[in-house]
């Protein structure tokens, strides 16, 4: 049945397949067999999973593509009970419920009839009656039949106010079959129980259920979600008037209304979800799991800092093996710094590009060894742990691997009850480290075991929240090695003499017309221009000049996602330079080809495949329904219509992604467009990514803004504090 009107047509149906579907947008498309229609009909849109089967009403319109042809996209979906006992026995038999395929769904509707779904809903266990269905099946059933229901329920009234299906899929994971009255009658406890869940979501639905604008709920939900706004900005508290004043603005509520503000505050940190504590003179305040975790990793760090260790025999002895065997003398810094760790507990050692990091870490790993110590690498990525592996000899791996994530929980096998049986720990990249993972890795560390941070303190902070090496160098509780000499052969580099420059808010030195150089500038003010000039070197001028692969070896950094500059734009213009043609599949409005350098956006447990890791597509089957082939490294994936919404084109990415990563060569756009996020910590941590070649292509007005924005002390955190407190207690007890 299709009735058609001048705005909108409403669309009558059982679905035959899904074609298509993605839950974490929740488009999907279906093959509908329409009443009264000779063709089955492809129904598009975001609406929640319907089973093959299942009648379903859409509200929407026809339109045409030019690839698919005539579909029906709908603006809301609603699934319908089966008309026909052929219908009926088909839902049920298509994994609706798990356990009962065709033979059992046969035998449910030969028994019930036309009342299956009367006797499904109200008497359940009435399905002992059928032959062959046991008491625990029945059971089974029952129980998955009343999760589809409370699905269905949540899913109709979820969609009115035009929410995801994963949303639905979180509040029927939190409420079960309250699902639906929780929604309807309590909103915002969505905003404060449901992980993902944000105020504006709640408020949306509040709002159109009439709930009072300063109603108590609504102002706990909007303080909630002021103080979640701030962690993901990277602060682990905020001064309890900023947040007051904050949530005014988002509740849009006037001054007057503040009181009502204080009183949800206090119901918050009654209810145990804010921590509040009086500093300086104000009142912090922060929620509560956050706090608590900065508290445990300041005991932890504390813990370790403090123990004693077993000596290593004559440390001069053995550095002077090492230096024999290496083939070079230490400088007198790097030689400090060794021993300094050598006789620690624990150890921080930070500095720039060329400063001879990797080669402290080699001598330690070294003395550590003769010393028959159990050690253990570990870097944040994939992607860093191999560099490390590369750089020290050493096999590394990531924290998480090392911890022994669980995904289907997500939790740790490796915590305080169940400790790493080591040694030593050396974490490389150890400024990716956020608050989160470094308090998991250090509940995971047994008393004895010696801890080294290695990492540039001056390059971004980590993408989660804290700033956790800058804070344990702050609180001088670990002894720290900041090394700042440029050995001679990185010396000869100017990515490595700009690099230091650029950390000091120095222009950068450029290199006299037709030098041999490492480190280029090219002037550029307009996205456009920048555009074009970027597709020209890495298409052209680089590979010409020095031989790089135009995918493989040179990659493109950029402050943004959108915009003119901004990995979204410049990877569609790369893609088409570098990989016009050959057979493609469309996937969310991108196209992926064979040959394309593509990017993991999210961890993928069960394939391996981790946040950041970079591919190249090798294969797409005949059926383009089935995927893609990528290799990452020297592993094929073999990814399904549904992974690889995971993936993005890779040939331009941010530079917040390039972290732990270093590439042959680096082109890097710098423009006042980028104007958000520029800042000299950005521009220092792009620039050493480039291991032999960099080229900046900018506006001079863009590079004197960063230079003069030094953001590495914004973020708000108490870990400083909290570990020196700690530490000293320690030592007085």
């Amino acid at each position: 049945m299709v009735s058609p009107s001048a705005r909108e047509q409403v669309l009558e149906g059982t679905v035959l397949r899904t074609t298509f579907e993605n839950d974490a947008t929740g488009f999907r498309v279906l093959k509908v067999e329409v009443d009264g229609q000779p063709e089955p009909v492809a129904v598009i849109g975001v609406f929640p999973r319907a089973t093959p089967g299942a009648r379903i009403r859409a509200s929407g319109g026809y339109e045409n593509d030019g690839r698919h042809g005539t579909q029906f996209r709908a603006r809301t979906l609603t699934e319908l009970s089966p008309s026909t006992l052929v219908g009926l026995e088909r839902y049920l038999g298509s994994g609706v419920i798990p356990g009962v395929g065709a033979k059992y769904a046969s035998k449910i509707v030969s028994h019930f009839q036309d009342k299956t779904l009367q006797i499904l809903d109200e008497s359940p266990m009435r399905l002992t009656e059928v032959p062959g269905l046991g008491k625990r099946r029945a059971e089974t059933v029952a129980q998955m039949w009343g999760e589809q229901r409370a699905m269905r329920e949540t899913m109709v009234i979820l969609q009115s106010f035009g929410l995801s299906f994963r949303l639905a899929q979180r509040v029927i994971k939190r409420y079960g079959n309250l699902a639906a009255s929780v929604v309807s009658t309590q909103p915002y406890r969505l905003a404060i129980e449901v992980s993902g869940v944000g105020f504006k979501t709640a408020d949306r639905i509040a709002q159109q259920s009439g709930v009072a604008l300063d109603s108590p709920e609504r102002a706990q939900a909007g303080l909630l979600q002021v103080l979640r706004d701030d962690l993901d900005a990277g602060h682990t508290y905020l001064a309890q008037s900023v947040a007051l004043e904050r949530g005014l603005a988002l509740l849009t509520l006037s001054a007057e209304k503040q009181s009502t503000l204080e009183r949800a505050m206090h119901t918050l940190l009654a209810a145990g979800l804010i921590d509040r504590v009086p500093r300086d003179g104000e009142v912090l305040v922060a929620l509560a799991h956050a706090a608590g975790a900065e508290e445990r990793l300041a005991k932890h760090l504390a813990r370790i800092a403090s123990q004693k260790v077993t000596p290593i025999g004559s440390i001069d002895v053995a550095l002077s093996s090492f230096e024999k065997a290496r083939g070079f003398a230490l400088a007198d810094e790097q030689r400090n710094a060794i021993a300094m760790a050598a006789r620690a507990p624990s150890a921080v050692i930070t500095g720039g590009p060329g400063v001879g990091k990797t080669t402290i870490v080699r001598a330690l790993l070294t003395l550590f060894a003769h010393a028959k110590l159990q050690i253990a690498l570990a870097a944040p990525t994939g992607r860093a742990a191999k560099r490390m592996t590369e750089t020290t000899g050493h096999e590394a791996t990531t924290i998480h691997r090392l911890l022994e994530f669980e995904p289907r929980s997500a939790t740790f096998v490796r915590n305080e009850g169940n400790p790493l049986e080591l040694d030593v720990l050396v974490v490389d990249e150890s400024s990716m480290v956020d608050l989160l993972l470094a308090e998991a890795l250090l509940s995971a560390l047994k008393s004895g075991t010696r801890l080294f941070f290695v990492g540039d303190v001056d390059q971004l902070p980590s993408v989660g929240p804290g700033a956790v090496l800058r804070d344990i160098i702050d609180s001088r509780v670990m002894p720290c090695a900041r090394l700042g000499k440029i050995f001679r052969q990185a010396s000869a580099s100017l990515i490595v003499t700009n690099a230091h420059r650029i950390n000091q808010g120095e222009l950068p030195q450029l290199p006299a017309p037709g030098e041999v150089a490492d480190f280029f500038v090219v002037e550029r003010t307009e996205a456009e221009h920048a555009t074009a000039t970027i597709l020209e070197l890495v298409s052209n001028r680089i590979p010409n000049r020095f031989g790089y692969d135009c995918v493989r070896d040179i990659q493109v950094l950029t402050p943004m996602n959108r915009g003119g500059a901004g990995t979204i734009a410049l990877n569609a213009a790369l893609q088409a330079e570098l990989n016009p043609r050959g057979r493609g599949i469309d996937r969310g409005g991108r196209t992926f080809r064979v040959g394309d350098k593509v990017m993991q956006l999210r961890n993928d447990y069960d394939r391996g495949v981790y946040n950041g890791d970079v591919g190249f597509v090798i294969g797409i089957p005949k059926d383009d329904e089935a995927g893609l082939t990528v290799a990452f490294d020297e592993r094929e994936v073999d990814l399904d219509r549904r992974a690889i919404e995971d993936l993005s084109l890779a040939y331009a990415c941010t530079v917040h992604k390039s972290q732990g990563s270093e590439y042959p060569a680096v082109v890097i756009p710098f423009l006042t467009s980028h104007y958000m996020m520029l800042s000299r910590n950005l521009l220092y941590t792009a620039v050493t990514r480039g291991k032999k070649l960099v080229v900046l292509v900018c506006d001079p007005r863009a590079l004197s803004i960063a230079l003069a924005e030094d953001r590495r002390d914004e973020r708000r955190t108490r870990l400083a504090e909290r570990l020196t407190s700690a530490f000293y207690e320690r030592q007085l007890a």
